[in-house]
């Protein structure tokens, strides 16, 4: 038994022999090889089934390499050669308009530029998609040196080739990193003539590059959302009159626009904090596209700086949710989620729409006294706030309790952002120190819908991970991140059943190389089902903005022209025809302006502006009670309008109804006690009273409110006179006429006194 088994073995050795041989050569050649380090794709990395070719990038530690062999083993054991020069990485197309002298061009990294870089050619490429989505693919790169026929170096990664197609489209903003003159308090990042230059883009990842659909706004359009359907969108619109609460919900076709129609302002949200334009922070398009959610009565810390990379810093620090019903436009706040005490922003959907998912934090100030500015992001003198990820029923508006979700809350981070993956399971969420979004220590973090432990994704690279999606399917998530380079880029990874994510892979070609992507986002349409956006809303915007500046110039014959221009376009809009019989009013056309107020009256209201002008109106028509009236009205809707009280209380003396108008002349006062007209009305009515002490009392804080008063200098100076200060009222009548010389009362008190 014994002699058998040695021959069978004897066989066996002498015919591995030349293989044992050429593996212990090839081991020792393999020894001496350079390393190549393979920088992209990472190990483990999984391409969708109908991405664009990617480029390979890496380093090698042979000088002498001038060439390189690749050889890609598919997933089915196939083999494809090709040869490749080892191009060095390129910076990219630069777009000249974006060059400014508060940002720099990009620049390849030392990494980057030690680099050498090859794409697979289209055929080639279709080969390892087709052929690797069972078994990874394992791409070998071997460093060739002239003359030499063996390779000085070598290095190798496995990828591999999902079944899960990412099957939609990305939706994103793309813009230019021009940071302008800071101005404390509001989002302008842009200065206005950087803001035409603000894209918006799709991308199919099949295709090369991307298709503009829309750029030349003139004015600031930002945080967008999809029904999961695809067929609505909304989308954050800065409206006329500085209106940063517009808010457009339009229906998605090939050829869209968003009309003024489409558009609605959380600033008319009748629950509305006094004083306070709402942003309607970070709104949100229901699943369904029925409803939309927004943070209302919102304080926002916000930080613009001059450093292009994080050029600014914002993050409410109070403010509730609402919601808006576009079925019936009701506008409400979402109770459990309404707290004052805390800051409750930053909501998104459930998939099935039944729940949100939001960011609170107890509330505070944005600006507490005596707190510097931040130079920079994450700089200590931030206002600090810590969100915690809470979870509320959505119950049609009317809310119920909300709830923080374990391993995204009390965790000593910020933690906002939060995305529900469409199957329910998954919330994916950034983890920062501080505030939320775009921070330079964000990072995705994926954690069970219900709670529990938190897992950070594989994905991440620094610094800035932000901005992520689902696509429709929920296998795939694209986020931002400015990992290689300071103008922020696309990338996507794989998300399995489980919630395991795979490295990042780089959506190449997304704009320029100086512009910036954000807002990613999956758009559930076919390639093709979104090619252009129109704004016609928005340059119905331009022209309502270009006639108020008429106004504020004090051309009212071209602002009448303006308003009526206006009216032609949208007969019912109650803010024009409240504006041109304001312009009316200043031609004398009184009836005509009558007209107009009563008509934005009549298509609102509430609108407390036309209220007060209709009473300006009528008091200047002769109309003294309805104007009294129209002027109580005002003040009904809008119980802080000192200008309604003032102008109120001048009718009412007219009326000869003077302890009416000392109560209004109060009130005004204790809304803003540095009104000096009031000041000087109220104390000519206590004068007309023989309140002359009293009278004198308010003359001269109109005086010192305003030190060139001039007639406040001769009222006090009349009353002091009746109190028999004559010496000083000759000093307050000599004030009088050194800050107007023409002041013919004054000068005929002086020389009655003097005689």
């Amino acid at each position: 038994m014994k002699r058998p088994a040695a021959r069978a073995l004897l066989v066996w050795l002498a015919a591995m022999a030349p293989a044992l041989l050429l593996q212990h050569v090839a081991a020792q050649r393999g020894r001496a090889l350079a390393a190549i380090t393979v920088d992209y794709p990472q190990k483990g990395s999984i391409f969708p089934p109908e991405i664009a070719a990617p480029t390979f990038l890496w380093r090698d530690a042979a000088q002498t390499a001038t060439a390189w062999e690749i050889t890609i083993v598919l997933g089915d054991g196939g083999e494809i050669h090709a040869r490749s020069a080892g191009e060095r990485l390129r910076i990219g197309e630069i777009d000249p308009r974006c060059v400014s002298d508060t940002n720099s061009p990009p620049a390849l990294t030392a990494e980057q530029a030690a680099g050498h870089a090859w794409k697979p050619d289209p055929e080639t490429w279709a080969a390892i998609r087709k052929r690797s989505g069972e078994r990874p693919a394992r791409v070998t790169i071997a460093g060739m040196s002239t003359g030499n026929q063996s390779p000085v170096s070598r290095g190798s990664v496995s990828i591999q080739i999902s079944r899960d197609p990412v099957g939609a489209p990305i939706f994103y903003r793309d813009v230019p990193l021009m940071p302008s003159e800071l101005e404390k308090g509001l989002i302008k990042p842009l200065s206005p003539d950087a803001v035409p230059l603000i894209g918006w883009r799709l991308r199919d990842i099949g295709q090369p590059a991307s298709r503009l659909l829309l750029d030349g706004l003139p004015t600031c359009a930002n945080c967008h959302s999809f029904s999961s359907d695809g067929k609505t969108l909304g989308m954050d619109v800065d409206g006329p009159e500085n209106d940063k609460g517009t808010y457009a919900i339009a229906p998605i076709a090939p050829e869209m626009s968003i009309r003024n129609e489409d558009v609605i302002t959380w600033n008319s949200f009748a629950g509305k904090t006094k004083g306070l334009n709402t942003l309607g922070f970070m709104a949100q398009i229901s699943p369904d596209g029925r409803w939309a959610v927004t943070t209302l009565n919102e304080q926002v810390y916000i930080d613009n700086f001059k450093d292009y990379r994080f050029l600014q810093a914002f993050y409410p620090t109070r403010g509730i949710l609402g919601w808006y019903n576009r079925a019936t436009r009701q506008m409400e706040a979402l109770p459990g989620a309404d707290d004052p005490r805390y800051v409750q922003t930053n909501a998104v959907w459930s998939p099935d729409g039944k729940y949100l998912v939001f960011a609170r934090a107890e509330a505070r100030d944005a600006y507490p006294p005596g707190r510097p500015m931040a130079a920079y992001t994450n700089d200590p003198n931030e206002t600090p706030m810590q969100y915690d990820l809470y979870r509320i029923p959505f119950n049609a508006g009317k809310g119920g309790r909300a709830e923080p979700i374990a391993g995204a809350s009390r965790n000593g981070m910020s933690n906002s952002f939060p995305k529900v993956s469409p199957d329910g399971r998954w919330i994916v969420f950034v983890e920062a120190h501080n505030g939320l979004v775009m921070r330079p220590d964000s990072r995705l973090y994926i954690v069970p819908s219900e709670g529990g432990a938190a897992r950070l994704m594989r994905c991440n690279m620094a610094p800035m991970n932000s901005w992520h999606s689902f696509s429709p399917n929920g296998r795939w998530l694209v986020f931002s991140s400015k990992s290689r380079s300071p103008y922020t880029q696309m990338f996507l990874t794989h998300v399995d059943e489980e919630g395991r994510d795979s490295p990042p892979i780089f959506i190449e070609n997304s704009t320029a190389a100086n512009r910036a992507v954000n807002i990613p986002e999956f758009v559930n349409i076919p390639p093709d089902g979104l090619r252009k956006i129109e704004v016609p809303a928005a340059d119905f915007y331009r022209l309502f903005d270009s006639v108020v500046a008429l106004g504020e110039k004090g051309q009212w014959e071209a602002a009448v022209a303006g308003w009526r221009k206006v009216l032609e376009i949208e007969p019912d809009n109650f803010k024009a025809h409240n504006n041109l019989g304001a312009a009316l009013l200043r031609r004398g056309a009184i009836d005509e302006a009558i007209a107009h107020l009563r008509k934005s009256l009549e298509l609102k209201p509430a609108f407390d502006r036309a209220q007060f002008n209709l009473g300006v109106a009528l008091s200047q028509k002769g109309d003294l009670d309805g104007a009294v009236a129209s002027f109580r009205k005002t003040v009904d809707l809008n119980p802080d309008y000192a200008d309604a009280l003032h102008l109120m209380g001048i009718v009412q003396i007219q009326q000869a109804k003077l302890d009416e108008a000392v109560a209004a002349f109060e009130r005004a006062l204790a809304i803003d006690p540095k009104l000096s007209d009031v000041h000087d009305d109220l104390g000519r009515v206590l004068f007309q009273q023989r309140r002359f002490t009293e009278a004198i009392a308010h003359f001269r804080e109109a005086v010192a409110i305003n030190p060139r008063f001039a007639q406040a200098f001769y009222h006090l100076g009349q009353a002091l006179a009746q109190t028999g200060a004559a010496s000083e009222a000759v000093a307050q009548w000599q004030k009088a006429l050194e800050i107007d010389p023409q002041y013919a009362a004054a000068a005929a008190a002086l020389r009655g006194e003097r005689h």
